[in-house]
């Protein structure tokens, strides 16, 4: 049964043969097909440029599948979910918790598959991704015998697909909270009820990096449930670990139990106020870590998230000693790392600091992003040192 046809226009084709694997809707010339079907590209003069996954209502309407004219049936997906773990298993380590497929990075747009043990959480995130769910999950059965799939569809990004937000179980019972290795250390995770999918997994490698350079006393801001704090509590005397959230303190606070570690104390506090206030009176720290949420969730938000970036990296730049580590991060798309990297700039000449940068890093290997997606390649980590 051959595909629907949808053409598109010569600045589509351009995208497609660079690499980039989504079409604007602003850019279907001509389209009937249903949504959340698998349909071919083609341009005005009825070349194939692929399939893709077509969306009735997103922005994003098309999202390509494969440059080739193949069958997208049970043994493509097969062969796209083996190759995302084929990967993992050269690249992921002292760890049970992971990301398995990483949408577009992976050749699967829309589809998030990650690992916490024995459990599978799923996100679907458009139209056409919804409707291959029971494959999915079939295939992933077959392949990894998981105890539990859960479907972590409480996504915002499904209301532009005109889709629902939901949480159930798809096999298996409720995990409920669950204790997993994630770097050779212990911590609860709720793969139905947590953050995104139970975690922010993105960081796990710069968290083991980070415990390799850590020294001294130590401040984590935007600590969430203390990933970093406990990863730098190893190798710091003290660790003050700050969030505006109570629920994620409590997290953080349990964690440590978990780990008998000691050495770190939770405290709820607005970030940038707690900053401002180190920085009057003087404070010293010889290691922090600023992992803030999104600031720029959209382009209206890009100035004021400038704004934010700044201010908290030039107060953490003043409160460090000389030889003191600063790790600095981005999880906003919108923020690209040339402007990260003049802001830091900006921000130690206005903190008056000579800084040396010790690594550039990114999302953890298990979160591949391609190189003609520049929206692939978020997350921004850099290791920073005080020279004086």
């Amino acid at each position: 049964m051959s595909s629907p046809r949808v053409i598109i226009s010569n600045k589509a084709v351009e995208r497609v043969r660079a690499g980039h694997l989504w079409t604007y809707r602003s850019d279907i010339l001509e389209c009937d097909a249903a949504a959340g079907s698998i349909v071919s590209l083609l341009d005005k003069k009825g070349r194939f440029y692929g399939k893709a996954f077509y969306s009735s209502t997103s922005l994003i309407a098309l999202r390509l599948l494969s440059r080739a004219d193949e069958p997208i049936d049970r043994n493509f997906w097969l062969t796209r979910i083996e190759q995302a773990f084929q990967l993992r298993q050269r690249v992921v380590k002292d760890t049970e918790v992971y990301r398995l497929v990483h949408g577009e990075g992976d050749g699967m747009p829309s589809i998030i598959v990650d690992r916490y043990g024995g459990v599978l959480c799923l996100q679907t995130l458009s139209q056409g991704a919804d409707q291959i769910k029971p494959l999915l999950k079939e295939l992933l059965l077959d392949l990894l015998a998981p105890q539990s799939v859960v479907e972590r569809n409480d996504s915002k990004v499904r209301e532009l697909e005109g889709l629902p937000q939901q949480v159930s179980l798809l096999h298996g019972a409720d995990p409920g909270e669950i204790v997993c290795y994630e770097n050779d250390l212990r911590f609860y995770y709720q793969p139905v009820s947590g953050q995104k999918t139970g975690a922010f997994l993105d960081q796990r490698e710069n968290r083991v990096c980070v415990r390799n350079l850590a020294r001294g006393r130590a401040l984590d801001c935007f600590c969430y449930a203390g990933s970093f704090a406990i990863q730098m509590a190893h190798s710091c005397d003290d660790v003050e670990a700050l969030d505006i959230s109570e629920t994620a303190l409590l997290a953080g606070r349990r964690n440590a139990q978990l780990n008998h570690l000691e050495n770190i104390h939770f405290e709820k506090e607005n970030v940038f106020d707690r900053l401002k206030l180190y920085v009057h009176l003087k404070k010293r720290f010889d290691t922090i870590v600023l992992d803030p949420p999104a600031f720029a969730k959209n382009r209206a938000h890009i100035e004021s998230a400038l704004r934010g970036y700044r201010e908290i990296n030039l107060r953490a730049m003043s409160l460090l000693n000389a030889g003191g580590v600063l790790v600095t991060c981005s999880c906003s798309q919108l923020i690209d790392e040339t402007t990260f990297l003049n802001l830091l700039t900006q921000a130690a000449a206005d903190a008056k600091r000579k800084v040396q940068v010790i690594q550039k890093r990114t999302q953890s290997q298990d979160h591949p992003f391609l190189l003609a997606m520049p929206e692939t390649y978020y997350l921004k980590c850099l290791l920073l040192r005080i020279l004086e």
